[in-house]
C-alpha cells in the first residue's frame, strides 16, 4: 500500500500543524477547516476505515478524539458546541476523525473553500494555543 497523505505527515515527509501525538495518533490542524481550530485525529496505523482498526488502535483513537474535544471546548469558549465527523471522503485511503468547535448547524454543515491558500502563520499560532 502507497503511504498516505496522513502517512507522510505522520513520518515527518510533510510539515503540519500538531496539536497531540502520542505512540499511536496524531492530531494536528486541518489546513482547509470546516471551522477554525478543526482538527484532524489519525491513527498512525494505516487503514482505510475506522471501523477496520483492531480494537487496541481504535480505542486510542477515540481516547484521543475526546482529549482535542475537550481542548477545544477550553480554547473556543464561544462555541457552544464541538463536533465530530466521521466521513472518509477527502482522504479515503487512511482512516481520520475531524474535531471542530461550532455553534450552528451552518457552522457544522459549512463546507471549505478548497482554493484558498493556508495561512500557515495563523495555523502555526494556533497550533501553539491549543496544543497539549
Amino acid at each position: 500500500m502507497e503511504d498516505s497523505i496522513f502517512t507522510k505527515i505522520i513520518n515527518g515527509e510533510i510539515p503540519s500543524h500538531k496539536v497531540y501525538e502520542d505512540e499511536k495518533t496524531l492530531a494536528f490542524l486541518d489546513i482547509h477547516p470546516i471551522q477554525t481550530g478543526q482538527v484532524l485525529v489519525v491513527p498512525k496505523a494505516q487503514v482505510g476505515f475506522v471501523w477496520d482498526l483492531n480494537p487496541e488502535d481504535y480505542q486510542a483513537l477515540m481516547d484521543t478524539v475526546q482529549k482535542v474535544g475537550r481542548r477545544l471546548r477550553e480554547v473556543f469558549t464561544e462555541k457552544e458546541r464541538v463536533g465530530v465527523m466521521i466521513e472518509g471522503l477527502d482522504v479515503t485511503d487512511h482512516a481520520h476523525v475531524k474535531v471542530f468547535p461550532f455553534s450552528s448547524e451552518d457552522d457544522y454543515r459549512h463546507k471549505p473553500d478548497m482554493s484558498v491558500e493556508p495561512d500557515h502563520s495563523a495555523l502555526s499560532e494556533l497550533a501553539a494555543k491549543l496544543a497539549f
